[in-house]
């Protein structure tokens, strides 16, 4: 296939397309990398591109999510297209149809397993066959804590001699913005969940992303718990939700390296005492709030100080059956929904295309697709660092 491109950022209008647009503008200059900004208006394309410092020759496509066609002909310039378009559901059906019809990668921030497992069983076997690469959820869902999970899994390797098939995700500091789009994703599913009941079934189900395997029952992670090893209060994290489906689907796509009764969840670290308890409880009532009325609108988003003062650590705990453990943390550099989840997805592509081009074609999680390689670049180049804890 002839391309023009060797990535396409569809959606760069909007807040999260944007800062994709200026991470490639910035960081890939003068490199080599072919890309270009696409969205339903040339005029506000411009306007962002000139706002951002990309060249003046930086290519601009007008395609909308409503207009198959212009969805066709913009796929038909790329190797590969970045859609920060969500919610997935609502806009991204014709999007992915359409590299998978011509065989060209695509990556998105989804956070939505019920769409997710939707077009997994409408387009595996036709991505295979065409030559597309589907990568989802490359931002904050779910690439840290599936890399996290893999990371402490290799240490276990070295220190076991074996994967542990029990390993705790747990966030111990998270400073940032829930992004506009996740508050949207979430309310699109709720919506979903209230037309059609028999998808709750899919959203209650672990292994909602591996067709044709189950699991072992996994900790619910619903409610405040206090936990002895940790010597710390948990809450339940409302990311968990997404990013434990997207470790048991790697888990699957990988050929089951941790096991088939592996078993994983993730939680918040709240802290000891009556005053983790009572914190672990308003991280609980906080959940709600974050996808209410008052949670962020897609396209909007925090400042560029909010962004680089934002900051995430997350910790890895894979426990061998005697008890002993490695534990291992994933921390990032800015905001989690917005500073860091712009270089993440950018990072995500540019690894398919430079550094793991040989993965083949199917729907894929990021860490199962291109795993140590997605590391070095994320701590090479995106913030990111994976450090053993002793």
């Amino acid at each position: 296939m002839s391309s023009k491109f060797d990535i396409v950022v569809y959606g760069a209008t909007g807040f999260t397309g944007q800062l994709v647009a200026e991470y490639l503008a910035e960081h890939y200059k003068g490199d080599g990398l072919t890309w270009a900004m696409a969205g339903r208006s040339k005029d506000k394309l411009a306007s962002v591109r000139d706002a951002i410092g990309a060249p003046a020759d930086t290519p601009l496509i007008v395609a909308d999510s409503s207009d198959v066609a212009s969805l066709k002909a913009m796929v038909g310039q790329a190797k590969s297209v970045i859609s920060t378009v969500g919610p997935y559901q609502l806009y991204g059906n014709d999007l992915v149809a359409a590299c998978v019809e011509a065989g060209v990668d695509y990556f998105d921030l989804c956070g939505e397993p019920i769409w997710m497992r939707q077009v997994i069983d409408k387009h595996e076997a036709a991505a295979k066959a065409s030559g597309a690469r589907i990568v989802f959820s490359c931002g904050f869902d779910s690439v840290p804590f599936e890399l996290g999970a893999f990371f402490v899994q290799e240490e276990a390797k070295r220190v076991f001699g074996t994967p542990a098939s029990r390993v705790k995700g747990r966030v111990r500091d998270l400073s940032g913005t829930l992004s506009g789009g996740t508050a949207a994703s979430a309310k699109a599913t709720f919506d979903a969940v209230a037309k059609d009941l028999s998808l709750v079934a899919i959203l209650k189900d672990p292994f909602a992303l591996t067709p044709g395997f189950k699991g072992p029952k996994q900790p619910q992670g619903n409610r405040p718990a206090y936990e002895e090893d940790l010597q710390s209060w948990a809450a339940p994290f409302m990311m968990a939700l997404i990013n434990t489906r997207n470790v048991h689907r790697a888990n699957m796509l990988m050929g089951f390296p941790y096991g088939k009764e592996f078993i994983y969840d993730e939680m918040v670290l709240t802290g000891a005492g009556e005053k983790g308890e009572a914190n672990a409880k308003l991280v609980m009532a906080a959940n709600t709030e974050k996808t209410g009325p008052n949670a962020p609108k897609p396209g909007e988003g925090p400042s560029k100080e909010e962004r680089e003062n934002g900051r995430y650590d997350l910790l890895y705990v894979a426990i061998a059956p005697d008890g002993r453990q490695v534990r291992a943390s994933v921390k990032g550099d800015r905001d989690p929904g917005y500073g860091s989840t712009a270089k993440m997805i950018s990072e995500c592509a540019i690894c398919l295309l430079r550094d793991a081009s040989d993965v083949p074609a199917g729907i894929w999680t990021p860490g199962a697709a291109m795993k140590d390689k997605l590391v070095k670049r994320l701590v090479d180049h995106a913030g990111l660092t994976f450090t053993v804890e002793k």
